[in-house]
């Protein structure tokens, strides 16, 4: 099967109140039309035009018989005892060229809702806890009344206080910048960096296709844009490599990772007119092209919004104890969120959930399709994380399970290892800087600088949400096998023992 036959198997149209074929919808047309003209057995009444054609929207899509991605299913894990961490897997992208050929011309369908717009207030006054000026301080009546979902909505979905995002609302853009953003109007990849956290990785095995027609955005705060030009070549058109520099100023948020998140939840407004984003946390590594990225997990699944799940925690209980043990947010503001969550009903992951398959998401890559009801509910997922704490997967099945209450629609949450098939994971700025430089070496020689190993793995405890979901791959913090030296005895202390004791490659600990 090629050319346009394979692309009639390919392609599909559903229509909402229609027939799948426009020809069917325009006959059953035609009849109504007919049927018009001879009330009265006049020509000379005038009849009202017909109806437009019901809008087309997108819908899945088989692959041709004997396309390799077909029946591809997962090998098993490879038995390495010695690297137990999370690993990528394989992932069956298509050709870019097909990929590309594949991008649907008409729109995701949106269950319910059809028209969102945003709240604009100046005179802000807060009420209730959390929420910033930023937000707009919603009160928890607005909150309730935003997952009600109907045909047409407004909600707070950030940069209230100004008409046009990034103007006057805090987290400001130049307004040639904004004009640029708005010009964008397919694809855009984009990531930020806030405090010159991370580095700036550029993206590799990018088609040129994509080169020419994708945007990329990486959107950094006047101290970051400091680093950049201190350490590389930014020439005028604000390019560094194929990243698009976009200088953000008036931050809305003392918290650089908080900041983060108005560019990670909310780019459909920042690019009002792009049809898809690819978003990646600035610490990753982009090593796929987009389309296939898109096609791989949006598309070729008929799904508006794919994000991964985490790789080990399934459940919000257990991922707010993980985050408390780690100390990435005060304990006390973590417990207020997960108790306000269970007296609406949050319960712990259990198979009733079927077919989600987690809770939890591995929230540095969202893929999506800029829809009403994505759109929705990354706004609501933002108002979570502006109201409570900022740690994202925390408050994301709230969101996602108030939504799809209401309505049919879905989340494709996808394997962690598949995440990592096109991300790369990298080291944060300031670990990078405290590694100490090696000593030089004796007769010039050069020493080369590794990262030093993570710390061990606490130990691992497998949880198995359910017996009848998907296989999902036992992955875990992976740590280099290193090698310890017992340290020299002194001439006046005595080993108690007559033989030196052994120390293994890979072990953690001299007993």
């Amino acid at each position: 099967m090629e050319g346009d036959e394979a692309r009639e198997v390919i392609g599909s149209i559903h229509q909402i109140g229609s027939s799948p074929t426009y020809g069917k919808q325009r006959n059953n047309q035609d009849v109504v039309s007919s049927k018009l003209k001879n009330i009265g057995g006049s020509a000379s009444i005038a009849q009202p035009p017909p109806p437009p054609p019901p809008l087309a929207y997108f819908s899945a899509y088989n692959l041709p018989p004997g396309n390799p991605c077909e029946g591809f299913t997962l090998p098993p894990p490879p038995a390495d005892k010695k690297r137990t961490g999370p690993r990528p897997c394989p992932v069956c992208y298509l050709p870019v060229e097909d990929a590309i050929t594949l991008m649907p011309k008409a729109p995701s369908f949106s269950p319910v809702l059809k028209k969102l717009t945003y709240i604009h207030e100046v005179n802000l006054t807060r009420s209730e806890f959390g929420g910033s000026e930023f937000g707009g301080y919603p009160s928890l009546k607005q909150r309730s009344d935003s997952y009600d979902i109907r045909e047409s909505m407004s909600v707070h979905c950030g940069f209230v206080r100004g008409v046009k995002p990034g103007h006057q609302t805090g987290f400001d853009i130049d307004d040639s910048d904004l004009l640029e953003m708005e010009t964008c109007p397919g694809v855009v990849v984009a990531s930020a960096v806030f405090g010159s956290f991370d580095l700036i990785r550029q993206p590799k095995n990018i088609s040129e296709h994509a080169k020419k027609n994708v945007c990329f955005y990486m959107l950094v705060d006047e101290e970051t844009e400091m680093f950049i030009r201190n350490s590389t070549d930014l020439d005028d058109s604000k390019r560094f490599g194929l990243w698009r520099i976009v200088v953000v100023h008036n931050l809305p948020y003392t918290d650089p990772r908080r900041t983060g998140k108005v560019p990670k939840l909310l780019l459909h407004r920042l690019f009002p007119n792009a049809r898809y984003s690819l978003w990646i946390d600035g610490k990753l590594e982009l090593v796929v092209d987009p389309y296939q990225i898109l096609e791989r997990f949006l598309w070729r699944k008929n799904a508006s919004f794919a994000i991964s799940r985490h790789y080990r925690r399934f459940d919000v209980f257990v991922e707010a104890e993980a985050n408390k043990a780690a100390a990435k947010y005060d304990n006390a503001s973590i417990d207020f969120q997960i108790e306000f969550y269970k007296k609406e009903g949050l319960t712990p992951y259990s198979e009733a959930k079927l077919p989600i398959t987690s809770d939890v998401p591995e929230g540095c890559v969202i893929i999506r399709e800029h829809t009403p009801i994505s759109n929705l509910f990354t706004c609501l997922w933002f108002n979570e994380v502006d109201r409570f704490t900022s740690r994202d997967q925390i408050s994301f099945s709230t969101v996602r399970d108030k939504i799809r209450s209401r309505t049919n629609w879905t989340i494709n949450m996808f394997l962690d290892c598949e995440r990592r098939n096109f991300v790369v994971q990298g080291y944060h700025r300031d670990l990078l800087e405290h590694w100490a430089p090696p000593p030089p070496l004796p007769g010039g020689a050069i020493a080369i600088l590794h990262p030093p190993p993570p710390p061990p793995p606490p130990p691992f405890i497998v949880e198995t949400p359910n017996k009848t979901s998907p296989s999902i791959p036992i992955e875990s913090i992976g740590s280099t096998p290193i090698k310890k030296i017992p340290t020299k005895r002194g001439k006046d202390r005595k080993s108690r023992s007559r033989r030196h004791r052994k120390v293994a490659v890979g072990s953690t600990d001299i007993s």
